[in-house]
């Protein structure tokens, strides 16, 4: 007797489930929902909507101000390869500052390093003198001719800078 009851109640109990998920709007508070919506007053329901209102003109404020924040960051920067923006930039900045938009980036300032320094950096980096799994990644599958036509982009930068300045 007690298994019927059991297997009964249980039978109700998953139809119950399966009615109320089949209705929809059980998670969602239901038709009631509705009803609370409808009694905030006109003036409440004006105030809601200039706020959406004002929150899309400030983040639209905010894109603008984000847009000009990243030219100035740029006016300064000077012409580099694609492959030391691939490679290089999103860490050590797009003019090797180590800073970029006015925030220290992950890498160290290669600014001002001669390309021997750079290179001689790079050769230590790739065969693991240097500990840096990231570095040691970038650079596992480059050969010499490479980690040398970065160091010498990357020494040459001080006079591309002057270049810029003087433009």
């Amino acid at each position: 007797m007690k298994n019927i009851l059991v297997g009964f109640l249980t039978i109700f109990i998953l139809a119950l489930m399966v009615w109320v998920a089949s209705s929809g709007k059980a998670y969602h508070g239901g038709e009631h929902a509705k009803v609370i919506e409808d009694f905030g007053d006109k003036d409440a329901q004006q105030t809601k909507a200039s706020t959406l209102v004002e929150k899309d003109d400030r983040n639209k404020e905010m894109d603008k101000l984000g847009a000009l924040r990243d030219k100035a960051g740029n006016a300064g920067a000077f012409k580099v390869s694609q492959a030391y923006k691939s490679k290089c930039a999103s860490c050590h900045g797009v003019n090797g500052s180590g800073f970029q938009n006015g925030k220290q980036m992950m890498g160290p300032k290669l600014f001002g390093q001669s390309a021997e320094e750079i290179y001689k950096s790079l050769i230590d980096f790739k065969a693991g003198r240097k500990e840096n799994l990231i570095m040691k990644g970038l650079l596992i599958k480059l050969d010499d001719a490479d980690l040398k036509m970065f160091a010498d982009e990357i020494g040459d930068f001080p006079r591309r800078a002057q270049e810029t300045a003087n433009e």
